[in-house]
Formats: C-alpha cells, sequence, structure tokens
C-alpha cells in the first residue's frame, strides 16, 4: 500500500530546537509522523535514542533497538522510527533500568525526567475536547490523541491521572482558582504555579488564567498549561 502520510526525512535546519541534533554535519534528519502529538511538539523515536538520551550512536542502531521492541512507551511497545514522543509521555527501554517522562523544563518544551519505578503506569493527560454522542455519552479527547468514552465530571482544561496502557481514569484535577499548573511553552515552559483567577474567553480572546510564579504573576491563555495537582503535583513533573 502506498504511504500517504508525508514525507520520513527533515532538513536539520528545520529541525526544532529542543531536539538537540547537529545542524551541520548531515543535511537530513528522521523527522516524526502524524499521530498523537504534533510534528512541532513531539520528539521522533529514533532521535530520542541516539540524540537525546545518547543509548545508540547511528541510526543503525536505533533500528536494531526499535525493530527489536526495545522501546516501550506508555506501557505499548512502539516499533517506528518515527513515532511522536510528546507531552507527559513515558519512555522505557529494555534492560536499562531508568524510566523518563516528557515535560517541558527549562524554557524548552519536551526533556526527559527520571522518575520513579512505581509512577511507570500513571500519565496526566489534558481534556481538550468533551462531545456528545448516539446514546447522551460523553467521548472525552486528550493532548496526546487518545480518547475514551465516560460519563466522568470533567470539563475542558481539567486535567485526568490515568493508569496507562489499561486508559482508566485514576483521578480528575480540575483547572479551578488555587490549583497547580505546569507552563508547557514559551520563555516560562516548565515553570510550576498557582492559579489565582480564571478568565472566560471572547470571540478575540482565547481563555486564560491569572499565575503565580513565585513572586511573579503572569497573564497566560489555558491553551498553554497543564493542571498537575490541586495544592500539589500528583505525580513527577519537574
Amino acid at each position: 500500500m502506498v504511504s500517504i502520510a508525508g514525507s520520513k526525512k527533515l532538513k536539520r535546519q528545520m529541525a526544532p530546537s529542543f531536539w538537540g541534533i547537529s545542524r551541520k554535519n548531515k543535511r537530513f534528519a528522521i523527522t516524526v509522523r502524524p499521530g498523537s502529538h504534533s510534528k512541532a511538539r513531539s520528539i521522533p523515536t529514533a532521535i530520542l535514542l541516539r540524540d537525546i538520551l545518547k543509548i545508540v550512536t547511528t541510526l543503525r542502531e536505533a533500528k536494531s533497538t526499535i525493530y527489536g521492541g526495545k522501546v516501550t512507551i506508555d506501557g505499548v511497545k512502539r516499533k517506528s522510527l518515527h513515532h511522536s514522543i510528546g507531552l507527559m509521555d513515558v519512555v522505557e527501554l529494555e534492560n536499562i533500568s531508568d524510566v523518563y517522562r516528557f515535560v517541558p523544563k527549562d524554557s524548552k518544551i519536551l526533556k526527559p525526567l527520571k522518575i520513579n519505578e512505581t509512577e511507570k503506569t500513571k500519565k496526566l493527560a489534558k481534556v481538550i475536547s468533551k462531545t456528545s454522542i448516539k446514546g447522551g455519552k460523553t467521548q472525552l479527547g486528550f493532548h496526546d490523541g487518545r480518547s475514551m468514552i465516560s460519563d466522568i465530571d470533567v470539563n475542558v482544561g481539567d486535567s485526568c491521572l490515568l493508569e496507562i496502557p489499561k486508559q482508566k481514569i485514576l483521578q480528575v484535577i480540575k483547572l479551578e482558582q488555587d490549583c497547580q499548573v505546569i507552563v508547557t511553552r514559551g520563555i516560562n515552559a516548565g515553570q510550576i504555579g498557582t492559579v489565582k483567577k480564571i478568565e472566560g474567553g471572547t470571540f478575540n480572546l482565547p481563555r486564560r488564567v491569572l499565575l503565580e510564579l513565585g513572586e511573579r504573576k503572569i497573564e497566560i491563555s489555558t491553551e498553554m498549561i497543564m493542571v498537575v495537582g490541586k495544592e500539589k503535583p500528583v505525580i513527577q513533573v519537574g
């Protein structure tokens, strides 16, 4: 069957800076295939192994590792060089004890964070859509492309603590005053703050919050934050 999913390679000069790849020694790099995360906010599995974690040194070694089923993402073995790894994804590697969660940090939208073994089955997912479907049921859509049908009380902008790969909702964390959020994009990416006020959206302005970051207060769109806890983060995020 003919592939229609776009090019498998990308000019290195056009690659996102958070990939951390050299832009001069070669012309092209592996790119992300359309999938769970957007191209601009995710990392292809091959780049992760070779350039970020430096588990392998060549693309040939990356292929052997990935095609051998040694990479597990959110509890599922992934065998594509181009599989997208994005916000809050949990990555395990065979024969390596470290488990990583990908979070915003130091103004970068994605960096690997070593987490405890006990947390590898937990993941935060932001609700980005809520739709009524046939039978009076509700379908939830999450930031990482997954969806589920649920009657749980949750709104767009809230976060759900999921058990992966079972995709079971363990807890709902509401976007409300005094909750804890992490900034996912921009110069403040990776900072955790407290929501002091929520402003409704208008035709010209998106929904936004007044966020307290230490001694500073900023106004930021809800699209650029993720709720991580009520008084403190429910899992490791920084």
